[in-house]
Protein backbone atom coordinates (compact mmCIF):
# COMPACT_ATOMS: atom_id res chain seq x y z
CA UNK A 1 0.00 0.00 0.00
CA UNK A 2 1.23 3.48 -0.72
CA UNK A 3 2.68 5.53 2.26
CA UNK A 4 1.92 8.62 -0.25
CA UNK A 5 -2.18 10.21 0.37
CA UNK A 6 -3.56 10.17 -3.34
CA UNK A 7 -4.22 13.86 -2.08
CA UNK A 8 -0.29 14.78 -2.37
CA UNK A 9 0.85 17.89 -4.24
CA UNK A 10 3.46 16.45 -5.19
CA UNK A 11 2.27 14.28 -8.12
CA UNK A 12 5.77 13.39 -9.74
CA UNK A 13 5.39 9.12 -10.06
CA UNK A 14 9.53 8.93 -10.39
CA UNK A 15 10.22 10.88 -6.83
CA UNK A 16 7.26 9.78 -5.59
CA UNK A 17 8.67 6.12 -5.80
CA UNK A 18 11.45 7.04 -3.97
CA UNK A 19 9.40 8.70 -1.14
CA UNK A 20 7.39 5.46 -0.79
CA UNK A 21 10.60 3.57 -0.22
CA UNK A 22 12.15 5.88 2.00
CA UNK A 23 8.60 5.46 3.97
CA UNK A 24 8.24 2.16 3.91
CA UNK A 25 12.02 1.08 4.87
CA UNK A 26 11.48 3.64 8.39
CA UNK A 27 12.61 1.76 11.72
CA UNK A 28 12.95 2.71 14.82
CA UNK A 29 16.53 2.03 16.50
CA UNK A 30 16.30 -0.58 19.04
CA UNK A 31 17.78 0.78 22.84
CA UNK A 32 15.53 4.28 21.92
CA UNK A 33 16.19 7.20 19.43
CA UNK A 34 18.59 9.91 19.23
CA UNK A 35 17.72 11.81 22.67
CA UNK A 36 16.07 8.21 24.45
CA UNK A 37 17.49 5.15 26.17
CA UNK A 38 16.16 1.98 28.08
CA UNK A 39 12.99 2.54 30.22
CA UNK A 40 12.28 6.40 28.91
CA UNK A 41 15.63 7.52 30.17
CA UNK A 42 17.60 10.22 28.47
CA UNK A 43 20.65 9.42 26.97
CA UNK A 44 22.10 11.43 23.95
CA UNK A 45 23.55 9.96 21.48
CA UNK A 46 25.91 10.25 18.67
CA UNK A 47 24.81 10.98 15.39
CA UNK A 48 26.93 8.65 13.57
CA UNK A 49 26.08 5.50 15.53
CA UNK A 50 22.62 6.24 13.08
CA UNK A 51 24.45 5.70 10.20
CA UNK A 52 21.76 3.57 8.78
CA UNK A 53 18.40 4.54 10.09
CA UNK A 54 16.74 7.95 9.05
CA UNK A 55 14.70 10.48 11.66
CA UNK A 56 12.47 12.12 8.73
CA UNK A 57 10.00 14.25 8.29
CA UNK A 58 6.60 12.69 8.00
CA UNK A 59 4.40 12.76 4.34
CA UNK A 60 2.02 15.27 5.57
CA UNK A 61 4.84 17.70 6.70
CA UNK A 62 6.57 17.12 3.34
CA UNK A 63 3.60 17.55 1.28
CA UNK A 64 2.90 20.97 3.59
CA UNK A 65 6.61 22.03 2.32
CA UNK A 66 6.17 21.39 -0.78
CA UNK A 67 2.87 23.21 -1.18
CA UNK A 68 4.05 26.04 0.56
CA UNK A 69 7.02 26.06 -1.46
CA UNK A 70 5.39 26.28 -4.50
CA UNK A 71 3.02 29.08 -3.01
CA UNK A 72 6.10 31.61 -2.42
CA UNK A 73 7.76 30.68 -5.46
CA UNK A 74 11.23 29.49 -4.03
CA UNK A 75 14.03 28.75 -5.43
CA UNK A 76 16.35 28.83 -2.25
CA UNK A 77 15.68 26.68 0.70
CA UNK A 78 17.68 25.12 3.29
CA UNK A 79 17.47 22.54 5.42
CA UNK A 80 19.08 20.92 8.67
CA UNK A 81 19.73 18.04 9.02
CA UNK A 82 19.23 15.83 5.57
CA UNK A 83 19.52 12.54 7.00
CA UNK A 84 18.33 10.25 4.16
CA UNK A 85 17.33 12.98 2.47
CA UNK A 86 13.51 12.75 2.36
CA UNK A 87 12.96 16.47 3.16
CA UNK A 88 15.53 17.23 0.66
CA UNK A 89 13.33 15.66 -2.01
CA UNK A 90 10.06 17.56 -1.25
CA UNK A 91 12.03 20.76 -1.29
CA UNK A 92 13.91 19.96 -4.81
CA UNK A 93 10.75 18.64 -6.34
CA UNK A 94 9.05 22.02 -5.48
CA UNK A 95 12.12 24.25 -6.22
CA UNK A 96 12.51 22.09 -9.80
CA UNK A 97 8.61 22.64 -10.43
CA UNK A 98 8.75 26.01 -9.87
CA UNK A 99 11.75 26.86 -12.53
CA UNK A 100 14.79 25.53 -10.74
CA UNK A 101 17.32 27.15 -7.91
CA UNK A 102 19.05 25.53 -5.38
CA UNK A 103 17.92 23.49 -2.32
CA UNK A 104 21.06 23.33 0.20
CA UNK A 105 21.47 20.52 3.06
CA UNK A 106 23.50 19.66 5.92
CA UNK A 107 24.49 16.64 7.10
CA UNK A 108 26.94 15.75 9.82
CA UNK A 109 27.02 11.30 9.13
CA UNK A 110 29.25 10.98 5.40
CA UNK A 111 27.26 7.87 5.10
CA UNK A 112 24.11 9.27 5.72
CA UNK A 113 24.77 12.45 2.91
CA UNK A 114 25.89 9.42 0.38
CA UNK A 115 22.35 7.78 0.60
CA UNK A 116 20.79 10.90 0.31
CA UNK A 117 22.61 11.46 -2.78
CA UNK A 118 22.15 8.10 -3.84
CA UNK A 119 18.04 8.93 -3.05
CA UNK A 120 18.20 12.16 -5.21
CA UNK A 121 20.09 10.77 -7.76
CA UNK A 122 17.41 7.83 -8.06
CA UNK A 123 14.57 10.12 -7.95
CA UNK A 124 15.73 12.94 -10.71
CA UNK A 125 16.91 16.04 -8.83
CA UNK A 126 20.49 15.43 -7.38
CA UNK A 127 21.61 18.66 -9.53
CA UNK A 128 19.56 21.10 -7.30
CA UNK A 129 20.94 19.88 -4.24
CA UNK A 130 23.99 21.27 -2.23
CA UNK A 131 24.49 19.24 0.28
CA UNK A 132 27.19 20.31 2.69
CA UNK A 133 28.77 17.13 4.85
CA UNK A 134 29.83 18.58 8.41
CA UNK A 135 28.71 19.98 11.41
CA UNK A 136 25.73 22.65 10.85
CA UNK A 137 26.97 25.64 12.17
CA UNK A 138 29.30 25.40 10.29
CA UNK A 139 28.28 24.56 6.51
CA UNK A 140 25.69 27.01 7.25
CA UNK A 141 27.13 30.05 7.61
CA UNK A 142 27.04 31.22 4.18
CA UNK A 143 24.07 30.49 2.12
CA UNK A 144 24.92 32.31 -0.88
CA UNK A 145 22.36 34.68 -0.83
CA UNK A 146 18.65 35.61 0.75
CA UNK A 147 16.77 31.90 1.27
CA UNK A 148 13.20 31.48 0.62
CA UNK A 149 12.05 28.48 2.64
CA UNK A 150 14.21 26.89 5.82
CA UNK A 151 13.76 23.50 7.78
CA UNK A 152 15.28 22.78 11.41
CA UNK A 153 15.21 19.25 12.44
CA UNK A 154 18.02 18.68 14.27
CA UNK A 155 19.89 16.42 16.94
CA UNK A 156 19.88 16.99 20.70
CA UNK A 157 22.34 17.82 22.87
CA UNK A 158 22.81 16.66 26.53
CA UNK A 159 23.66 20.96 27.64
CA UNK A 160 23.00 24.24 26.64
CA UNK A 161 21.28 25.53 23.81
CA UNK A 162 19.57 23.14 21.10
CA UNK A 163 21.21 23.00 18.12
CA UNK A 164 17.64 23.95 16.53
CA UNK A 165 18.15 27.30 18.27
CA UNK A 166 21.95 27.96 17.27
CA UNK A 167 20.80 27.08 13.80
CA UNK A 168 18.31 29.54 13.79
CA UNK A 169 20.37 32.11 14.95
CA UNK A 170 22.81 31.16 12.35
CA UNK A 171 20.40 31.58 9.33
CA UNK A 172 17.71 33.92 10.39
CA UNK A 173 19.63 36.88 8.96
CA UNK A 174 20.16 35.27 5.75
CA UNK A 175 16.18 34.95 5.07
CA UNK A 176 14.56 37.18 3.52
CA UNK A 177 11.78 39.10 4.30
CA UNK A 178 8.59 36.95 3.50
CA UNK A 179 10.78 33.45 4.17
CA UNK A 180 9.06 30.65 5.63
CA UNK A 181 11.06 28.02 8.85
CA UNK A 182 9.50 24.76 9.57
CA UNK A 183 10.79 23.40 13.01
CA UNK A 184 10.12 19.36 13.36
CA UNK A 185 10.95 18.91 17.41
CA UNK A 186 9.38 22.18 18.95
CA UNK A 187 12.57 22.99 21.12
CA UNK A 188 11.40 24.90 23.86
CA UNK A 189 14.58 27.64 23.53
CA UNK A 190 14.21 27.48 19.20
CA UNK A 191 9.98 28.41 20.02
CA UNK A 192 11.79 31.05 22.85
CA UNK A 193 13.84 32.49 19.77
CA UNK A 194 11.07 32.17 17.03
CA UNK A 195 7.86 33.67 18.97
CA UNK A 196 9.52 36.84 20.24
CA UNK A 197 8.14 39.34 18.01
CA UNK A 198 11.48 41.25 18.64
CA UNK A 199 13.24 38.73 16.15
CA UNK A 200 11.17 39.05 12.99
CA UNK A 201 8.57 36.27 12.67
CA UNK A 202 5.19 35.62 13.30
CA UNK A 203 4.87 31.91 14.38
CA UNK A 204 2.04 29.13 14.66
CA UNK A 205 2.43 25.50 16.30
CA UNK A 206 0.67 22.82 14.00
CA UNK A 207 -0.67 19.78 14.82
CA UNK A 208 1.90 17.58 12.56
CA UNK A 209 3.73 14.91 13.89
CA UNK A 210 3.50 15.84 17.58
CA UNK A 211 3.90 19.60 16.72
CA UNK A 212 5.03 21.50 13.83
CA UNK A 213 6.04 25.09 14.27
CA UNK A 214 5.81 27.52 11.09
CA UNK A 215 6.70 31.11 10.77
CA UNK A 216 7.04 33.67 8.64
CA UNK A 217 10.06 36.38 8.89
CA UNK A 218 8.17 39.52 8.66
CA UNK A 219 10.93 42.08 9.81
CA UNK A 220 14.02 42.33 12.17
CA UNK A 221 12.60 45.24 14.63
CA UNK A 222 9.89 44.65 17.56
CA UNK A 223 6.31 45.90 16.76
CA UNK A 224 6.84 45.36 12.71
Amino acid sequence: MSTEPATSPLRDPQVQAVLERLYSQRRRPSGGGPGGGPGGGRVVRDPHDFADIGFSIHPAQGDLIYLLCRAIGATRTVEFATSLGVSTLYFAAAVRDNGGGTVIGSEIVPEKAATARRNLTEAGLADIVDLRVGDARETLRDLGGPVDFALIDGWPVSSGPTLARQVVELIAPQLRTGAMIMNDNAEPDYLDYIRDPANGFRSVSLPLKGSTELSVKVDAVTGS
